[in-house]
């Protein structure tokens, strides 16, 4: 049995994990904080109605595992700037659906273009193979309930 004392935290996956992701979201977050003022949530907010088109905050909390009260307070700023509208669902009066406005389109399009650009020198500065298989190994890890099925 493995003791306390075996720990060390800068080889445990989970965090080098969450560094790495820290550490590329801090790049790109540069970027949209310094174009619109944006927080890393409201980004997401954007980036999720812009893909995927309209959806509730609920869904928008599921996709991007952002608690539902940062969810909120991203969707109202993002529609007091004039980027997104709610209107009421067809299949359930408690929920609304969130849609981007022409505005909203088009800042997500500028956006969306800059990451487009920031994942390519990302990339780049990999190299092909180790992009490939770091893409593999993390969408791995991402299948649902792999990562404790494993560990279990």
């Amino acid at each position: 049995m493995a003791k306390a004392t075996d720990f060390d935290l800068q080889a445990f996956l989970p965090y080098l994990l969450n560094q790495a992701a820290e550490a590329t979201s801090r790049g790109f977050q540069s970027i949209y904080r310094e174009r619109y003022g944006f927080t890393r949530t409201q980004w997401r907010v954007l980036a999720n109605l812009g893909k995927f088109g309209s959806m509730t905050a609920r869904d928008i909390c599921v996709l991007s595992h952002v608690e539902k009260t940062k969810v909120s307070r991203a969707v109202a700023a993002l529609e007091e700037a004039g980027m997104l509208i709610r209107s009421p669902s067809e299949t359930d009066r408690r929920a609304e659906l969130l849609s981007l406005t022409p505005k909203g389109q088009e800042v997500f399009a500028d956006l969306g273009a800059a990451a487009v650009d920031f994942d390519r020198q990302l990339r780049q500065s990999l190299g092909p193979e180790e992009v490939e298989r770091l893409v593999g190994l993390l969408r791995a890890l991402a299948t649902p309930d792999r990562a404790s099925q494993d560990a279990g």
